[in-house]
């Protein structure tokens, strides 16, 4: 029976947590040694925010984030699937692990997610909307009336 469309995947396990971790280190690594015939690369300066897994360690999505110009990215993107045979050959050589997982490389767009939801929480509507409600008005004292003497 196929899974139904409308529920998410599954939650990554600690072992494809840990991995995921293990080569997110190892591809920062050999991003910052630099030793790329790319120009794209040489000049670039990336940030590798995670690594996703799949079940069998077979697959790895790597989300990148340019950093400096934005207008770069998708041009460091490109450069970064050209390079992904060597940097696969990088991770083998740091990981040790059967197998050295297929890289993918995806744009990070969590950064501007949250800039975007910031600013929607920032707008004044919905300031208005998320305010204390004001107090209410307090009531005069009631003042008391002398007890009589007799």
């Amino acid at each position: 029976m196929p899974k139904s469309p409308s529920r998410s995947a599954p939650a990554p396990t600690q072992r494809q947590l840990r991995a995921g971790e293990i080569i997110r280190r190892a591809l920062i690594e050999a991003l910052a040694e630099g030793h790329f015939r790319d120009p794209v690369l040489l000049d670039a300066s990336i940030t590798v925010s995670e690594v996703r897994i799949s079940p069998d360690l077979k697959h790895a999505s790597a989300f990148v984030t340019p950093l400096g110009d934005t207008t770069e990215a998708q041009t460091v993107l490109a450069a970064l699937k050209r390079a992904r045979g060597f940097l696969r050959s990088e991770v083998a050589h740091r990981v040790e692990m059967r197998h050295a997982p297929e890289l993918h490389f995806e744009l990070d767009r969590s950064y501007e997610e949250g800039a975007r939801i910031e600013a929607l929480l920032r707008s004044p509507s919905v300031q208005r909307d998320i305010a204390p409600p004001p107090p209410p008005p307090k009531k005069p004292a009631r003042r008391r009336k002398p007890a009589a003497s007799d």
